[in-house]
């Protein structure tokens, strides 16, 4: 099992989104996603948060909001329980060389245009409304999003 964390930074209407193009062996690979990473061994979620947003980004968050966790089940991949938030303030220089790939920012309107895992669509809804704290399980077929379920409650898939 998996424990890691993702975060979109707001700036208005934009997300800073991480277009996942660096590393060869990346499950992500060619994906956008928000920030984050996996936790190092005795981090909480607001530790591995802070330092992969810094890592990443070069940026030093200043106010964040924990919005709910994303269980991922997959039959090729080990679970993951990815701990979610978003950020409205932070310090610092934003980086221009990213290790994990290309950093920028993003109309949320415009977010649906990119390369996206299918969940991800589904949490990003959830982020635009607003949506109170949240457990939401997605499984995965491969790439294929083949069921999920919000607090428990399944939801359809389009």
């Amino acid at each position: 099992m998996k424990l890691t964390t993702l975060c979109y930074l707001q700036r208005g209407q934009q997300y800073l989104m991480l277009h996942r193009v660096r590393k060869q062996q990346d499950d992500n690979r060619d994906k956008w996603l928000g920030v984050g990473g996996k936790f190092l061994e005795g981090e909480s979620p607001e530790d591995c948060l802070l330092r992969e947003v810094w890592e990443e980004t070069g940026l030093k968050l200043e106010a964040w909001q924990f919005r709910g966790i994303v269980t991922f089940v997959s039959d090729r991949l080990p679970t993951e329980y990815m701990h979610l938030f978003t950020a409205t303030r932070w310090s610092g220089q934003q980086r221009t060389d990213c290790p994990e790939g290309d950093l920028a920012w993003i109309d949320r309107g415009k977010l649906r245009e990119l390369t996206l895992w299918a969940g991800d669509r589904i949490f990003l809804q959830l982020l635009e409304q607003e949506a109170p704290f949240f457990s939401l399980k997605l499984c995965y077929q491969g790439e294929q999003l083949a069921a999920a379920s919000l607090n428990g409650k399944p939801l359809p898939l389009d």
